[in-house]
Parts: C-alpha cells; sequence; structure tokens
C-alpha cells in the first residue's frame, strides 16, 4: 500500500496570499479562511432563495438549499474530523483533526 504525501496534498499557501512564509495565523487555519469565504460568499447566500425540491408532505415547512447545505456540510465537518482523530500520527504537524473536518 502506498503511504499518502500530506504535504503534497494539504497545502497552507493560497494562490492569492502575497506573503512567502507559511506562518500560522493563530486562530484559523488556511482551510478555515477558505471556509469562510464560501460562507461569505454572494453565491452561497442565494440559494437561501432556493427552494429544494422535496415531497409534498403535511408540514409547510420550507427547506431551501442554502439549509440543505448547511446540512449537509455540518456532517461531513463531523466525519471529516473523526477521520482526522483516526489519522492524527500520520498527518503534518501542522494540521489538525479539525482542519480535515473544515476541507470536507
Amino acid at each position: 500500500m502506498t503511504q499518502m504525501q500530506w504535504d503534497q496534498l494539504l497545502s497552507p499557501r493560497r494562490l492569492h496570499d502575497k506573503r512567502t512564509d507559511s506562518t500560522r495565523e493563530i486562530g484559523r487555519s488556511p482551510f478555515h479562511k477558505d471556509h469562510d469565504r464560501i460562507v461569505f460568499s454572494g453565491s452561497f447566500r442565494r440559494l437561501g432563495r432556493k427552494t429544494q425540491v422535496h415531497p409534498l408532505t403535511e408540514n409547510d415547512h420550507i427547506h431551501t438549499l442554502l439549509t440543505h447545505s448547511l446540512e449537509v456540510g455540518c456532517v461531513g465537518r463531523s466525519l471529516g474530523m473523526i477521520v482526522g482523530e483516526l489519522l492524527r500520527d500520520r498527518l503534518p504537524d501542522w494540521i489538525t483533526p479539525a482542519d480535515l473536518g473544515v476541507i470536507v
């Protein structure tokens, strides 16, 4: 079985980042910043005006694509963190299980 090259798969460098060093900011990894860019984008917020297609039910709860995306993201983040905990000893020192959760 081949080993994952985590240093090649996960990089703290971003295309828009002007800094040449990979210094860490306290409290937010590059992956958390990427997540925030998505959540605060206009495209993502427009999902709140799109109703998800669902069968007729007795209640009148409207489920939007934004709500669905956030719910799926929560499940994915939880699964990513579980996998991160299982892979903790194989990951680079600067990657945490929470980072894997945010990436997923």
